[in-house]
C-alpha cells in the first residue's frame, strides 16, 4: 500500500507539471523542458520472504536482493516498522539491480533484541556490483528502537548498494528509502505474471500441477513426531467414498481434504527444531496437486484471483514450519494446503500465532499442531459489507472461521505418555474477516469449543481422563 501512495504522489506531480504554461527559453523561441519528476521508493521488506541465514537471492518489492547471513524476521525481538525487518548477522544484504537518478538513500536500523552493540557500513557500486566504495562513515549500532540515517548520493550514474554488518552481534534493518528524480529504472511490486508469487497474487498463468516428493527429513509415519500422533479428528480415510473427508498423507503433513469445498477440513503436523533449519527459503511455488482422483476439481495456483475475490492463498501448514529441504517447503505450496483467507487474518493474526509457536520450539519445545476451517462466508480486501462465499466461479468455499490447536511439550521422547492434565494446549478460533485484530490472544478458546463448532474429536489418541481436563482449559496466551 505504501508503494501505491508513492506512485499516486508521483502522478500528481506530473499532473501539476502538465498544467503549467510553457515558459520560453532565454533568447529563443522554444520551451523549457519540464523538470524531472521526483520519486520516493521504499523497500519495506513486507513483501517476499527469507526464513534462514544461508546465502540466497530474494525477490522483494523493489527487485532481487542477495542475503548473506541474513533473513527477514518478525520475532518479538526484531525491531521493525510493520511486520517484518531484515535481521543481519555478520554478513551483508546487497541489491542485484541498479537505480537511476538517486539523490539520497535513508535506512532505518537498530540492535536486534538484547544483543550488544554492533557496527555496519553502507557501500555503493557504480559498475553493476563489480566494485564497491563505502558511502559515509561506519554506523555504530547502539539503538534499541529504529532510527534513520540518510546518505547523500552525488554521482549521476546508476548505482546499487550493500549493507555490511562488520560487528559480531545481530542488527535489524528496515525501510530503505530511495529519493531521486526522473525515471528510477525499476518497477515496484512483486511480479504477478506466473501465478506463483506471494500469498496475495495468483491471478496470472496457471502453474503446472505437481505431486509431493517425500525426503528423509519428513516426519515418521507413526510414533513420536508423526503428524497424526494425537489422532485423526474426523476419522478421514483414503477412499473416494469419503470424498469430503479424504485422508491425504503429504509426508510433511497429513490432511483431511474436502472435494466439495475444494480445501482441507483440517491439516495436522509435528513441529520441532529439525523442521526449521533454513536449508530452503520460502519457494512461493504455488501449484495444484496432481494426486487427487481425476474426477475431482483441482484447485490451481491462480484459482483464488486475489483482485476479484480479495483473499490470500492461506497456508494451513506454514511454509516457515518446513524449511528443512526444498521438498519440505515445496509441499506446503500445494493448493490442497490452502484456504481463501482474509489478508489481515493470514498476514497478521495468523502469522503472529505461527511465529509464536516457532518461538516455543526455539525455547526447547516441540509442538503438535492441528489447523482447520469451517463455515461459509468471509470478507477480504473488498470491505466488511462484501461477504464472499466462494471463489473460482463457485468451486472453492470461503470459510467463515479458521482455527488451530497446538499442544506444547518439552522436546523429548515417548510423547503420548508425557501428556498430562498440566500440558499446555493453545486453541484459537478466528473469524475469516479483514477487520480482525492482529493479536491472536484475543481469539483464544477451548478445544471443546472447536469440537462443538466442527463436530471433530480432537486429541482423540490421549486418555479420556486427560482430554477431559486439557480440552476444557483456556490458555492464558503467555
Amino acid at each position: 500500500m505504501k508503494f501505491r501512495k508513492i506512485f499516486i504522489y508521483a502522478g500528481l506531480v506530473l499532473l501539476i507539471a502538465s498544467c503549467k504554461k510553457d515558459t520560453k527559453t532565454p533568447g529563443g523561441g522554444g520551451t523549457t523542458p519540464p523538470e524531472p519528476t521526483p520519486y520516493v521508493i521504499t523497500e519495506t521488506f513486507e513483501s517476499g520472504s527469507k526464513n534462514g541465514y544461508a546465502a540466497a537471492d530474494v525477490i522483494l518489492s523493489t527487485g532481487s536482493w542477495n542475503f548473506n547471513n541474513a533473513l527477514i524476521g518478525n520475532l518479538a525481538a526484531d525491531v521493525k516498522d510493520g511486520n517484518w525487518a531484515v535481521r543481519l548477522k555478520t554478513g551483508d544484504i546487497a541489491m542485484n539491480f541498479d537505480i537511476s537518478g538517486l539523490k539520497q538513500i535513508s535506512i532505518k536500523h537498530a540492535k536486534y533484541g538484547a544483543d550488544g552493540s554492533s557496527t555496519w557500513q553502507l557501500k555503493m557500486s557504480t559498475d553493476g556490483g563489480t566494485t564497491y566504495t563505502q558511502l559515509g562513515a561506519d554506523v555504530n549500532e547502539t539503538n534499541t528502537t529504529l532510527v534513520t540515517d540518510s546518505f547523500k548520493v552525488s554521482v549521476t550514474s546508476k548505482v546499487r548498494f550493500e549493507i555490511i554488518n562488520t560487528g559480531t552481534t545481530k542488527i535489524n534493518i528496515d525501510d530503505i528509502s530511495f529519493k531521486g528524480t526522473g525515471d528510477p529504472g525499476i518497477t515496484v511490486g512483486l511480479p504477478d505474471t506466473t501465478g506463483t508469487g506471494s500469498d496475495t497474487t495468483g491471478t496470472g498463468t496457471v502453474a503446472k500441477t505437481r505431486g509431493v516428493t517425500i525426503g528423509t527429513d519428513a516426519p515418521p509415519a507413526s510414533g513420536d513426531n508423526s503428524d497424526l500422533l494425537f489422532g485423526n479428528p474426523s476419522g478421514a480415510v483414503t477412499s473416494t467414498v469419503m470424498m469430503d473427508n479424504y485422508l491425504i498423507d503429504m509426508g510433511y503433513y497429513v490432511e483431511s481434504y474436502n472435494s466439495t469445498k475444494a480445501e482441507p477440513n483440517w491439516v495436522s503436523w509435528h513441529l520441532d527444531a529439525s523442521n526449521t533449519t533454513g536449508v530452503s527459503d520460502r519457494l512461493n511455488n504455488f501449484a495444484g496437486f496432481n494426486g487427487l482422483p481425476s474426477s475431482w476439481f483441482t484447485v490451481q495456483s491462480n484459482s483464488y484471483n486475489y483482485g476479484t475475490y480479495g483473499f490470500d492463498r492461506g497456508h494451513n501448514c506454514p511454509s516457515a514450519d518446513r524449511t528443512s529441504s526444498v521438498d519440505a517447503n515445496s509441499s506446503t505450496f500445494l493448493m490442497t494446503n490452502m484456504i481463501p483467507q482474509a489478508p489481515q487474518n493470514n498476514e497478521q493474526t495468523w502469522a503472529n500465532l505461527e511465529n509464536y509457536l516457532r518461538e516455543q520450539v526455539i525455547a526447547g519445545n516441540e509442538v503438535y499442531i492441528i489447523m482447520g476451517s469451517y463455515g461459509t462466508g468471509g470478507t477480504g480486501i473488498h470491505g466488511a459489507f462484501n461477504s464472499i462465499t466462494t471463489t473460482d466461479n463457485g468451486h472453492i468455499n470461503v470459510p467463515s472461521n479458521v482455527w488451530k490447536v497446538a499442544v506444547i511439550i518439552p522436546a523429548g521422547n515417548n510423547d503420548i505418555s508425557r501428556i498430562s492434565t498440566s500440558t499446555r494446549v493453545i486453541a484459537v478460533n478466528t473469524p475469516n474477516v479483514n477487520t480482525i485484530n492482529s493479536d491472536w490472544k484475543q481469539y483464544i478458546v477451548t478445544v471443546r469449543d472447536i469440537e462443538k463448532a466442527t463436530g471433530y474429536n480432537l486429541l482423540s489418541a490421549l486418555p479420556q481422563s486427560v482430554q477431559d481436563v486439557i480440552e476444557l482449559k483456556k490458555d492464558g496466551g503467555i
